[in-house]
């Protein structure tokens, strides 16, 4: 039903999994992708492992995430009672399953705090809400439990070493004969812009260039290391990105990008200390390692006048904070509450359109890297295979050894939509799929063969030929009206239920 390949491990000696997901990033950011910013954990998986060059998420933080842990469309529902999440088949397996970090896989404002232990994982340490402080996060939970007091009682707490310290803690915790299924979910690098000041340092001056000079560097990058083709184009700088010279605040500018940048350099750091806990526990040769982002880079500016339940009334130390992208202050401390915007975003997005929010590949196209020595033997491979977020749950099972099941609890689970990502860790030319969809916020998609179709919000339906044209920069909707109507009731019958 999954298109699982035959098991891969006796059940005796089945494999740990660990997931790593980051939160609202771009194609190019990750040193082995084309970045400049420091990732050398991550860098030295893609040398290890494999990158995948075609991978797609859903356009937003949670639907990718419901649809990470089900193997299902997000339009089919995390909490549709028809479904189940990886925790859940591979506690029938023996797996200890932990969390850490951040759950949202729902539209609810405040989540229950129990949510991700109600949905098959055995611990959870992290935030059930879309994003927070990352000096006072708002429903900061262990284990079902309150735990603001973490960051009351610990001047130095910051969420995103708290998140690897807690996957550091469960790696530790679980005995030696006991399978681990580990899924690490940061909120780097979603705004707020939050980092410490020793990381904001290290990225003094390196945008004083702007974002038209970046995105022609990381794009020249990007063909040196095959993550894109020789020939690619760079999409036009989006139309509410002023040209660098043009810009009236570059100070402010360079220093959001600058923290933007501090954010993921924390977070490869601690994903760093996981690895070394993994090989220190004698795990990591057994392990099969996933990291990749929910979806591309947020163009969002953030208003002063913006609230929400992520928001703080005050610092943690009564502070009032100092809301809004105001060119008047510099982000990065406890008291600011910005966002990056539009111009590093579409930097971030190099060299695709669009960002977070919409079905254009700026929004859906993200790094996927995958490391596991057993099967991975050839390391620093790429491969342009197309794959969407439906996959992972499949690649778990199959990874692990376990079938998909047709009940669970006494209630019936409908098909998976995804297909397993280990052929292609193997080496091999998967049967891939047919078709894919996509549906949320402004976006609307679907894909079939070299052909995509995609519409923002109500506007007319754009036709575009992946295969010569990945940045989608010339519509072909009006040329080839017969592709529009085909593709488009694909979508609809898909849309309706189908």
């Amino acid at each position: 039903m999954c298109g699982l390949a035959a098991p891969l491990c006796a059940a005796d000696k089945r494999p740990n999994i660990l997931y790593i997901i980051a939160d609202d990033m771009g194609y190019s950011d990750l040193g082995c992708y084309g970045g400049e910013i420091a990732t050398p954990n991550l860098d030295g998986l893609a040398r290890r492992g494999i990158r995948l060059t075609q991978y797609h998420t859903e356009n937003m933080c949670a639907p990718t995430r419901a649809t990470l842990l089900t193997g299902r469309y997000w339009i089919r529902g995390f909490n549709a009672g028809d479904n189940v999440t990886i925790p859940e088949v591979l506690k029938t397996a023996g797996y200890h399953s932990c969390m850490v970090g951040k759950w949202h896989n729902t539209n609810d404002v405040r989540p229950a705090r129990q949510a991700p232990l109600i949905r098959g994982f055995d611990r959870f340490f992290g935030t059930t809400i879309g994003c927070g402080s990352f000096f006072a996060p708002l429903m900061l939970t262990r284990d079902g439990e309150p735990a603001e007091r973490e960051w009351l009682e610990n001047k130095d707490f910051y969420y995103t070493d708290a998140i690897s310290a807690g996957a550091v803690t469960y790696i530790r915790q679980t005995p030696a004969d006991t399978p681990l299924f580990l899924y690490v979910a940061y909120t780097a690098a979603h705004w707020p812009l939050h980092a410490r000041p020793e990381d904001i340092a290290k990225y003094k001056g390196r945008y004083a260039g702007g974002w038209d000079r970046l995105r022609e560097t990381r794009l020249a990058r990007m063909k040196q290391l095959g993550v894109v083709r020789a020939d690619a184009p760079l999409s036009p700088r989006h139309d509410e990105v002023p040209a660098w010279d043009d810009e009236p605040n570059k100070a402010w500018q360079e220093r959001r990008m600058e923290v933007y940048a501090a954010q993921i350099d924390r977070m490869d750091h601690g994903i760093g200390r996981i690895l070394e806990s993994l090989q220190e526990q004698g795990r990591l040769d057994d392990t099969l390692i996933l990291f990749t982002i929910d979806n591309g880079g947020c163009h969002v500016e953030y208003g002063a006048n913006r609230k929400g339940s992520f928001l703080n009334e005050t610092t943690r130390g009564g502070r009032p904070l100092k809301v809004g992208n105001r060119s008047d202050v510099m982000p990065g401390p406890e008291d600011t509450w910005q966002s990056y915007g539009y111009g590093w975003a579409n930097a971030s997005n190099t060299p695709l359109r669009l960002f977070k929010q919409y079905d254009h590949e700026g929004g859906t196209r993200v790094p996927l890297i995958a490391q596991w020595p057993a099967v991975i033997t050839e390391g620093g491979r790429i491969t342009d295979q197309l794959a969407h977020v439906i996959d992972l749950l499949p690649t778990a099972l199959d990874a692990a050894g376990v079938a998909y099941p047709v009940t669970h609890n006494g209630r019936a689970v409908g098909p998976v939509d995804g297909k397993s990502l280990v052929p292609i860790f193997r080496g091999e030319r998967r049967a891939g799929h047919d078709v894919l969809f996509w549906k949320f916020a402004h976006g609307r998609a679907v894909r079939r063969g070299r052909w995509k179709l995609v519409r923002m919000d109500n506007k007319p339906w754009e036709l575009y030929d992946m295969r010569n044209d990945p940045a989608e920069l010339t519509d072909l909707a009006a040329r080839f009206p017969d592709n529009v109507r085909q593709l488009e009731a694909l979508w609809q019958t898909w849309n309706a239920g189908g």
